[in-house]
């Protein structure tokens, strides 16, 4: 065991010789610059590593004699060497970087790793970057750490002893922090999005970005999370310290947050050390299928460059420049969608270059990497929505992905789809956005014990609509529709799906099962243009008559009717629907004489409406 007055590196390396340097946040950035100070006749080290933050000195052009790069994933500087063709990028999962070291297909020299004072009983922590560093020291041939004072000591598998260390330098070293990353309505959107698909008890899986650390901001209400993740960052101290993560109903490392590394900031570094409930584990633990998929309701929510309208997720380049990597995306994306209630998650902006450029596309940019394939994304996200592709033909897809990219490209997209799937010429792109549903165009509701989302009809929606069609019992089509439609062909329902949600509105509440929504209820309106009216209708699926959908479809009409100005609503129904009859005068429709002795015909005056829910002013304008 060496210091740093003693180290001489010609006796533990020789030119064109393997050596690896920690990860992420733990970069020994003065042991690396000790190294390069005392280099003398060394050539051609190849340098192997995964994510570095931080100054990354080996990768300058000036240090290329001495150094030859090989990143297993990429990070900031590491990029432009690569981009400038003096380093290399090896494409492989987290999970399997440590057989490439065990199994000596990368074998090791020498691992640089940096590592907390040790305890007395001379055990030193890996501390806040235990992923691929475990498996890279236990395989080199020799070890050396710097012994930096501000490394916490981490609990779980993160430990080495001093006698497994050839050599070291103790030289204090401010850990890498993240800045504070100004937040954005995109990504507060997207974040709000993909938190409506985690239920209480789930376990969150939670990749690099500003996207997965903007989620748990919006976590704060659900109950019972768990950690098993390849990262964390700061959002999990809050929740932890609240207990809305207390890990209670994880079904692997129950009671246990889990990761391989964190990074944020130093209230994130001070909260994990010696902190009992959160364990760093090997990123081939950590991150293999089968051990994720042991958590029952595991979310894992990653981002991506573009997605393609199959649903192939390209990752780890932007055309020919490779600029990340393959990381833990395919890791986790699988263990999830192996998971019992597992819910995979890609979530990126639907625009990039100040909105010029649509990441949504009709194929994969020329050069561009599929990392994750077609077949295991289960839903992508944006601030647009979310897309469910799990079960989906190519054509439900592209019509998914569609919805969800940015209104200024879905027409050119539906374009381009067309050239090479079979996409009927009827099924169009008409205005769906109802800003009057606020802000992300859903809203929660809460009938009896069950929870369901009233949203706009999409286009996407024509499949849920025909099987909402078929559901219905005989009684309830002839209320409806006034006759018995035996029929609702594909393209049928396109066109009820397909709505200028400008003039008329169509609405639906809808419930996850699963992977899968289904439509519950149905409400509409129909634009009398020259008289400034609308009439309305709508459906319920008969095993929800009477929990309430009606009066929230209704009311929810009306109000969005009010504010665009409509004077206001009729309503033809049967005289046998008493249930439905009642509604609409609960909302204060008033019954008209009609010719039709077997039909009411109802109005409401919208003015009248406002002064009796007490909103004269309204009323008045």
């Amino acid at each position: 065991m060496s210091s740093i007055k003693s180290i001489n590196w010609k006796k533990l390396l020789k030119s064109g010789d393997r050596i690896f340097i920690g990860s992420s946040a733990a970069v020994p950035d003065a042991l690396v610059n000790h190294l390069i100070e005392n280099a003398h006749d060394l050539h051609d080290i190849e340098v192997v590593h995964a994510l570095t933050m931080g100054e990354n000195a080996w990768a300058k052009r000036e240090h290329s004699d001495l150094f030859k790069i090989n990143a297993l994933f990429i990070g900031p500087g590491i990029r432009e060497a690569i981009a400038a063709g003096y380093a290399d990028y090896t494409p492989c999962f987290i999970s399997e970087i440590p057989g490439l070291f065990q199994d000596q297909i990368l074998p090791l020299d020498a691992a640089l790793i940096m590592v907390s004072p040790p305890d007395k009983y001379g055990f030193c922590s890996l501390g806040i970057s235990v992923d691929v560093v475990s498996a890279a020291w236990r395989s080199a041939r020799k070890v050396v750490a710097q012994i930096n004072p501000s490394m916490p000591s981490t609990s779980g598998h993160s430990y080495i002893h001093m006698s497994e260390i050839d050599a070291w330098i103790e030289e204090e070293q401010p850990l890498f922090e993240l800045p504070v990353r100004k937040m954005d309505q995109v990504t507060e959107r997207i974040a709000q999005y993909v938190s409506m698909l985690v239920e209480d008890g789930s376990t969150l899986h939670l990749g690099v970005g500003k996207i997965p650390s903007t989620v748990l901001r919006y976590l704060g209400s659900h109950k019972d999370l768990g950690i098993h993740s390849e990262m964390v960052s700061d959002g999990i101290v809050d929740l932890m310290m609240k207990g809305v993560i207390n890990n209670r109903k994880k079904t692997f490392h129950k009671g246990k947050a889990i990761t391989t590394f964190c990074m944020g900031s130093r209230r994130l570094y001070d909260f994990v050390d010696r902190n009992p409930h959160v364990e760093f584990f090997p990123s081939e633990h950590v991150n293999a299928p089968s051990n994720i998929a042991r958590n029952d309701n595991m979310v894992s929510i990653n981002g991506a460059i573009e997605v393609d309208l199959t649903g192939q997720v390209v990752a780890d380049s932007v055309g020919y420049r490779f600029y990340s990597g393959i990381g833990g995306q395919v890791d986790f994306i699988r263990g999830a969608a192996m998971s019992k209630g597992g819910r995979p998650i890609i979530a990126l902006p639907s625009t990039a270059l100040d909105g010029t450029v649509s990441r949504i596309v009709p194929y994969v940019t020329e050069g561009g990497g599929v990392v994750t394939s077609r077949g295991d994304v289960h839903y992508v996200v944006t601030e647009f929505g979310i897309a469910t592709l799990r079960g989906k033909s190519i054509r439900e897809r592209a019509l998914e992905l569609i919805q969800v990219a940015h209104p200024d490209f879905r027409e050119q997209l539906l374009a381009e789809v067309r050239k090479h799937y079979w996409v009927p010429e009827y099924q169009v792109q008409k205005p769906v956005s109802v800003p009057e549903l606020g802000k992300l165009e859903v809203k929660k509701l809460k009938l009896g014990d069950e929870r369901y989302y009233m949203r706009p009809l999409h286009p996407s929606d024509e499949r849920l609509l025909q099987e909402f069609f078929y559901s219905h019992h005989k009684e309830t089509l002839l209320m409806r529709y006034s006759h018995h439609p035996k029929q609702m062909t594909r393209e049928k329902a396109c066109s009820l799906v397909a709505v200028d949600q400008t003039r008329d509105l169509a609405l639906c509440i809808v419930q996850r099962k699963g992977h899968k929504e289904e439509i519950e209820a149905v409400g509409r309106y129909y634009l009398i243009e020259k008289q400034k009216s609308a009439e309305a209708a709508f459906v319920v699926r008969e095993a929800h008559h009477g929990k309430g959908m009606a009066k929230a479809l209704l009311k929810q009409l009306i109000e969005i009717a009010a504010q665009r100005g409509l004077e206001s609503m009729n309503a033809y129904v049967r005289a046998e629907n008493k249930p439905m009859l009642r509604v609409f005068e609960h909302h204060h429709f008033v019954r008209k004489p009609t010719d039709t002795p077997r039909e009411v015909y109802l109005e409401l005056d919208m003015e009248a409406y406002q002064i009796a829910m007490g909103n004269p002013q309204l009323a008045a304008g």
